[in-house]
């Protein structure tokens, strides 16, 4: 089980950089460009971003904490057990939940949206965008932790 945590975290920690740099500073650039670039620039961002190695991340991390915390309900009194199925959920809460809840929605309607309607839909669309991606790298961030301490706390 170390080694599906080991993987876990591993998948947790690159989703949760990506949307990291998202919040740092990908969509405050794109925001300092005219409202109809920044919003051609992430539509086309959000094709880009479905391809095999980022599908694998983001649909193999949750598996993967699913996995986890079904494991750590029937271990609950071993080292470290709770902070491996706390950092499983928060994982599942944040970065998976709030990203297929919230994020993919926005950009659908992004997709949807006529470049001529930039000035109307962009910037909505960022503020909205980047309140929810604030929150799920926070939880990422948690999960990172939980996982990290949880696995050190095994052994």
């Amino acid at each position: 089980m170390n080694l599906v945590i080991a993987i876990a975290l591993l998948g947790t920690g690159l989703v949760t950089g990506l949307l990291f740099a998202f919040s740092n500073f990908v969509l405050q650039s794109l925001g300092d460009l005219p409202d109809d670039e920044g919003m051609y620039a992430m539509q086309r961002i959000n094709e880009r971003i479905i391809n095999p190695l980022f599908l694998l991340l983001f649909l193999g991390t949750p598996v993967l904490c699913t996995a986890i915390a079904v494991s750590m309900l029937y271990t609950l009194g071993d080292s470290g057990a709770l902070l491996k199925l706390a950092g499983a959920i928060f994982y599942m809460a944040g970065p998976f939940s709030i990203t297929v809840l919230f994020n993919v929605p926005l950009n659908n309607r992004l997709a949807a949206a006529d470049l001529s309607d930039a000035g109307e839909v962009w910037p909505s669309y960022q503020a909205q965008w980047q309140r929810w991606n604030h929150r799920r790298t926070f939880l990422g961030a948690v999960a990172i932790v939980l996982l990290a301490a949880g696995l050190g706390a095994s052994g």
